[in-house]
């Protein structure tokens, strides 16, 4: 097709018509519904008329909104913490069993089912029947028994633990998978690095915090992003367990609402670019970070 072109030419667009595809596949799926989304969120809910910001104030002012807002802080901050850490300490201890294989195996295995399914899974956990009843959840049938005279506790709907218990699901779901890649950097660290620390009479705690913590920095952090990323755009679990009700209620979850349900196509497109938005600081910080660590080397 560019035989016919000055040789110079062809040396000039050959490139670009290798990244053809791809680039017309990025613009189509990725580029164009974003710039849509963004003309949607400033006009009325059937998209016929331009109301400026109206949509973006509903959005930031909203009680709904700002419950979503703080719970969304909320899986930010522990759900970020726990599946990361548990993670990490699952990944040390099962690199010192004999069935490493099958442990890991066994922790990784919640990864394996959907997140609808395993949303399921422990709605039936938490199931919660009134005291004097007989309890079906596993966890009320348990902590009646331990704890007799102890009533049972309506844990999707207590508000003082609800969110606590949604975050729990993806941490159990999750820590596989933080599992799966730290224990990978670990195995990268040379063994006659910590032996020789060992022999230098460290302890296995100032091991772990002096020589395999900051050695697994880099990749703890990558982890780290990744779990942030999925806090802020959670949405199977809180879908599947309680619908959003009884202060559970997340960003992705209202922004369903108000497409499916509500109708209202500007509201929804309103948080849509807010995710979006939220989810920039994290990725700047993360490839600033990785920038320095190339400088440095």
């Amino acid at each position: 097709m560019i035989r016919p072109l000055p040789e110079k030419t062809q040396w000039k667009i050959r490139p670009w018509l290798w990244l053809a595809p791809a680039l017309g596949f990025l613009g189509v799926f990725l580029i164009y519904p974003a710039l849509n989304t963004l003309w949607l969120s400033v006009r009325d809910a059937r998209s016929e008329q331009f109301v400026g910001l109206a949509n973006y104030v509903f959005v930031l002012t909203d009680g709904t909104m700002l419950i979503a807002f703080r719970n969304n802080l909320l899986w930010l901050v522990f759900f970020t913490f726990f599946a990361v850490s548990f993670g990490l300490l699952m990944a040390v201890l099962t690199d010192r069993v004999r069935y490493e294989a099958l442990a890991k195996s066994v922790l990784f295995m919640p990864m394996a089912i959907s997140f609808v399914a395993a949303s399921v899974i422990w709605k039936f956990v938490y199931e919660f029947r009134p005291a004097g009843v007989s309890q079906i959840g596993l966890l009320n049938a348990v902590l009646t028994r331990l704890l007799p005279g102890v009533p049972p506790v309506a844990w999707l709907v207590n508000l003082a633990v609800n969110n606590v218990a949604l975050i729990v699901v993806a941490v159990w779901v999750w820590v596989g998978f933080c599992l799966v890649i730290l224990s990978a950097a670990l195995k990268g660290i040379d063994p006659q690095l910590l032996e020789a620390a060992r022999v230098d009479g460290c302890t296995e705690w100032q091991v772990f915090w002096r020589i395999i913590l900051p050695i697994l920095s880099t990749t703890i952090v990558v982890v780290a992003t990744t779990m942030v990323i999925l806090a802020l755009k959670a949405f199977d679990v809180v879908y599947v367990m309680t619908n959003g009700n009884f202060n559970t209620e997340v960003i992705a979850n209202r922004m369903y609402k108000e497409l499916f349900n509500f109708r209202h196509f500007g509201r929804a497109s309103a948080i849509a670019v807010i995710l979006f938005l939220t989810t920039i600081p994290v990725m700047g910080a993360n490839i600033r970070r990785f920038r320095g660590q190339e400088a440095v080397r």
